[in-house]
């Protein structure tokens, strides 16, 4: 049997055996020809994590963008990709919404430094380790990107949903690099943000910014459609202006004042990125809003 190496994505369908993913194929295209979304099941066993079809209702919510690469990528330039590169299989990363108490959402900006998603506004989260649970690994990395030490008896956990993540996010900026599968974690915690944010200690090779989210901010930031033309529509009552928490390359935190246009920020087209909240992110926060809304919770 051959060495795992790392955690893939392996696909099942119709009740075959389930495969390792290749790179330059669809995620989500392997399960629908024409939408960008679809319900799967998902297991994470022996260090392999598999999707599989399920009836709808039944499953877990995996999307794409709708100009995801691999959706539009041509077989030629698809056998055009490097051998080192297709050879990577899709990764599987946990990426973790942190909720307060008080209905917070904890994000943090990619610093930008980082290759890949660079000065982008993310929950915490990376990849999944060998013989890790999906909990146990969003736990690591929410601890080593924030400092904040949860334990899995600490919090309440549920799975939201499913990215299929690729960069560079679109063929327009460049051929496929990176190509993951992201697992949206909620963790509903019984602190407040404030008494979280006392206990942030960023890593700063990795982190630049923090910011507690709410509800009215986040439908602000979801109104931003990735992928659509045209202006954002500001909404009544959301600020402006937004507090962030900056991170030194010391990690020391100090407050500024960011612009509720940066986080409004869609994904460019051409050249270079520029600061906004990943397009992949603003899925989750979605799903995180129709949680909320699905708990009674006025929002």
């Amino acid at each position: 049997m051959e060495k795992v190496t790392k955690i893939l994505v392996h696909l099942s369908k119709n009740n075959v055996a389930p495969q390792c993913a290749r790179f330059a194929q669809s995620i989500t295209g392997h399960f629908t020809e024409t939408l960008d979304e679809v319900e799967v099941k998902c297991s994470l066993e022996n260090n392999r994590f598999t999707l599989c079809e399920c009836e709808k209702g039944r499953g877990i919510p995996l999307k794409r963008a709708t100009f995801c690469p691999f959706k539009y990528l041509s077989v030629a330039e698809a056998a055009a990709i490097p051998l080192d590169v297709q050879s990577r299989g899709v990764d599987v990363g946990v990426a973790i919404l942190l909720q307060s108490a008080n209905q917070k959402v904890l994000l943090t900006r990619r610093t930008s430094s980082l290759r890949i998603f660079p000065n982008v506004w993310v929950p915490p989260g990376g990849h999944v380790e060998l013989d890790e649970r999906l909990l146990d690994a969003g736990l690591r990395e929410l601890r080593e990107e924030t400092g904040l030490k949860l334990d899995p008896g600490d919090v309440s956990a549920q799975l939201l949903g499913l990215w299929e993540s690729v960069f560079p996010p679109m063929l327009s900026r460049g051929m496929p690099q990176r190509h993951h599968v992201v697992t949206y974690m909620l963790l509903n915690t019984s602190l407040t943000h404030q008494q979280l944010q006392a206990s942030l200690r960023p890593e700063p090779a990795e982190v630049s910014g923090c910011l507690w989210v709410d509800a009215s901010l986040v439908k602000a930031i979801v109104s931003a459609v990735d992928g659509e033309e045209g202006s954002v529509t500001p909404l009544e009552g959301v600020a402006p202006t937004i507090s962030v928490s900056e991170v030194s390359p010391e990690g020391v935190l100090s407050e500024s004042d960011l612009p509720l246009s940066v986080l409004c920020n869609r994904a460019p087209n051409s050249g270079e990125d520029v600061e906004r909240v990943s397009t992949g992110t603003k899925y989750a926060l979605e799903l995180w809003l129709k949680n909320l809304e699905g708990q009674g919770t006025r929002c």
